[in-house]
């Protein structure tokens, strides 16, 4: 299970693209199709049906005009992670062109776009298991991932997913514009030359953009054994570039789903049981339907939620008639108040059905015989969490014909089309998705609750277009949320304080089983859901006795993924309880940690560069304290510090130093800026948020009792990179992981206080 001490290697998508990326040719719609073979078939293009007069597709990912209007597709979700200018980069590059050059479209939902990476590494191994058995799991994955062609932006995977693909859709487009320029200049392909979407022949000075040479590069065919270029050779890549949406941005362009304005549209809001799951016994619309700017009010029934929807002339109108409607809501389909809730979690931890991700040695022998000296035992617990987006969850749908357009900020395309397809009964292919930029995800606009609702609003518009925005209460009382669990540690100590044994068991609902329930209910949602203990069975530590179990509490409050889903927990339990192993043997934690990490060079790096960067060991000002943790999520190993100060009774977060090693950076301007975003989401939940109930209900409703971190409150972040993981790694989501635990921890080291339950605003006050 350690670590291979070799070169890093490209990963298994790599090798079979490299194989077998074979090239298809087609004049259709006037254009060049070149398409990718993997395994038996190839997934149609889709730009092809809707290309502009005299544009040329030239795969999935690339259209040139005659005016050298080059367009890449980058068909993942931008939600400010910076995934719009990455993977154009790997276009780009390939294509000799600059970022400032290029339009950026997120294209159509199209199972072309499938996400194999996110597949792949949903096989229950960690990272840093190669051994066959988990080669062959992931190669079956693989398989699977083509035949279910999930377009997803998820599991911080888009980037590791196009890493080959798009820059062979550059290279392709690259070759065929070469060739058609080789037959117009009389010369030979291997003498010319790309650069600033033109193909000049360096001879007799000769040139041609890229846009008069498309047209008659139909037909072509780039070379079977095409090379993409290496490290030494970008010009683009491994750099930090100016993000491509932050004109539009800063300029107040309409891009999030709130903006979308259509002709003839109305507006509606929607208000559903807020018991959720639960049944609506009655409503009576007759106040609401009197209003001023009212159209109609209509009953929504739905696998995702039970209620109604307001139809007005704005949105302010829609939301004050919804207020208006008298609703007799049904119970919940779970217990009443967060008490009862804790209980059910507590039953499965002490008597449920538990499944083993990792197991090692004899756990329960070594336990039988070890000494209460050697013990050490401890219970965590966390919340349930709101995603919080900043901008509340909407869809416009515009239904006529038969035909189906929603336009909505979104994390899965196909998942949609599919859905609302479903929900307007017609066929998948006449539903158009229109993604538009998304004002915060995290996991929650991959849902299709905010579709749903809106096709069916749709449908009574009488052919007009309908825009559909949540209240801000509506969202926070109707997420899906991060899973509260608890967990319950022990270890047994060797005479020299070193860990030989450690058995951990976490409960926690099932977010795969509440994701399919709502999304394909008619689906089998049984068997072990490794999201109950990721980051805590695939963490590199060595200890001779070693069993993580997960046990899976039976509530049907809806949960899904939250940014790192079981990372977002797990780590805290599992980081602080090696925190405590190291108090009660006198250890130093980082030297404890260094010490299990030892078989996996990749870890013990980040462990020691984040020490230096802190100056771990070193004397610091009195009043101050440090804690460290580590965590390995969505391959990629991070290392965090964090220093916290006492002001006066209460606790500033001061300083957090982050090491983190991707194995390879495309953009570490993007990479750093992901890390410290997924710092601050991760300091926010460890300070003061949570969800709670009572009578069935969240009481959350806003930002004024969930709220975030404030700029104020926001520590010095200090970011450095390591490139020698041997995989390459994600970067939404890694950083969150190991902030929650490495905070807890200073708190400890502070105050002497440890705090085993989150959020730690409840035992500690933050300034």
């Amino acid at each position: 299970m350690s670590e291979q001490k070799t070169k890093p290697k490209r990963s298994r998508l790599r090798k079979i693209a490299r194989r077998t990326f074979l090239i298809g040719t087609g004049a259709i719609a006037g254009g060049l199709a070149v398409g990718y073979y993997f395994y038996q078939r190839e997934h149609p293009n889709p730009l092809l049906a809707d290309l502009d007069d005299g544009e040329v597709s030239f795969n999935h990912y690339v259209t040139v005009a005659p005016d050298n209007t080059i367009t890449i597709i980058v068909p993942r979700a931008e939600m400010g992670q910076g995934v719009s200018t990455t993977l154009a980069a790997l276009v780009a590059e390939e294509l000799d062109v600059g970022l400032h050059a290029i339009n950026i479209e997120h294209g159509p939902a199209s199972p072309a776009y499938l996400n194999q990476a996110m597949m792949i590494e949903s096989a229950p191994f960690p990272t840093f298991d190669r051994s066959f058995s988990a080669e062959g799991m992931r190669g079956v994955m693989e398989v699977v991932s083509k035949y279910l062609a999930l377009q997803v932006t998820s599991g911080s995977s888009a980037t590791i997913d196009a890493f080959e693909k798009m820059r062979y859709a550059g290279a392709a487009t690259r070759e065929v514009l070469k060739q058609a320029a080789a037959e117009k200049f009389g010369v030979p392909q291997s003498t010319l030359a790309t650069e600033n979407a033109t193909v000049t022949d360096p001879a007799s000075g000769q040139s041609a953009t890229y846009g008069e040479l498309a047209a008659s590069a139909v037909g072509k065919a780039p070379p079977a054994d095409m090379e993409l270029r290496g490290r030494s050779e970008w010009k683009l890549l491994g750099k930090a570039q100016p993000r491509t949406d932050i004109r539009k941005k800063v300029t107040g362009m309409p891009i999030f789903g709130v903006d979308v304005d259509l002709p003839e549209m109305l507006y509606a809001t929607v208000k559903m049981n807020p018991r959720l799951g639960g049944t609506v016994n009655s409503i009576d619309a007759a106040e609401a339907e009197k209003m001023k700017g009212v159209v109609k009010v209509v009953p929504i029934e739905s696998q995702t939620g039970n209620g109604f929807g307001v139809i007005a002339n704005n949105s302010w109108r829609a939301f004050q008639a919804a207020e208006a409607v008298k609703a007799d809501w049904g119970s919940a389909p779970y217990p009443a108040d967060t008490d009862a809730i804790t209980a059910k979690l507590k039953e499965a931890l002490n008597g449920g059905e538990v499944s083993s991700l990792r197991e090692a040695g004899d756990v329960t022998t070594t336990f039988a015989d070890a000494p209460s000296d050697n013990l050490v035992e401890a219970e965590y617990q966390v919340p349930y969490l709101a995603h919080a987006c900043m901008e509340p969850m909407n869809a416009t749908a515009w239904f006529r014909d038969g035909k189906l357009d929603v336009w909505a900020p979104n994390q899965a395309p196909t998942i949609l089309q599919d859905i609302c397809a479903s929900t307007a009964g017609i066929d998948g292919t006449d539903v158009a998705i229109h993604t538009t930029f998304l004002g915060g995800g995290f996991g929650r606009r991959g849902e299709v609750d905010f579709a749903i609702y809106a096709t069916k609003l749709a449908m009574a518009a009488d052919g007009k277009p309908i825009k559909v925005t949540w209240a801000r209460e509506e969202d926070t009382t109707h997420d899906t949320y991060r899973p509260g669990a608890i967990g319950r540690y022990r270890a047994v100590l060797d005479d020299a304080g070193h860990p030989k044994a450690l058995h951990a068991t976490v409960a926690a609902p099932s977010i795969m089983a509440s994701v399919l329930g709502r999304t394909y209910p008619s689906l089998p949602a049984g068997g072990p859901d490794k999201t109950i203990i990721e980051g805590a069975y695939d963490q590199p530590y060595e200890i001779e006795h070693y069993r993580i179990d997960a046990a899976k509490a039976d509530l049907a409050i809806p949960v899904g993924f939250w940014r790192s889903v079981g990372n977002s927990f797990n780590p805290f339990m599992h980081e602080s309880f090696l925190d405590e192993i190291a108090a009660k043997s006198g250890k130093d934690p980082l030297a404890l940690r260094l010490e299990l990490a030892k078989p996996w060079p990749t870890a013990t790096g980040v462990l020691q560069k984040v020490a230096d960067m802190a100056h771990w060991g070193e004397p610091i000002p009195d009043g101050r304290a440090q804690g460290v943790a580590f965590a390995l999520s969505f391959g990629t190993w991070v290392a965090q510090i964090v220093q916290v100060k006492d002001e006066d009774g209460s606790i500033r977060i001061e300083k957090v130093w982050c090491a983190a090693d991707p194995g390879e950076v495309l953009d570490p301007g993007i990479f750093k800026a992901q890390m410290m975003s997924g710092i601050v989401f991760g300091l926010s939940s460890a300070v003061g948020q949570e969800i709670t109930f009572a009578d069935g209900m969240v009481e959350q409703s806003n930002f004024h009792d969930y709220d975030a971190i404030r700029m104020n409150q926001c520590p010095d972040i200090e970011v450095e990179i390591l490139e020698n993981a041997a995989h390459m790694g994600g970067a939404g989501e890694p950083g969150t992981p190991p902030s929650i635990p490495a905070l807890a921890n200073a708190v400890f080291a502070l105050t002497a206080n440890r705090v085993r339950k989150l959020p730690l605003s409840n035992e500690v006050d933050f300034v």
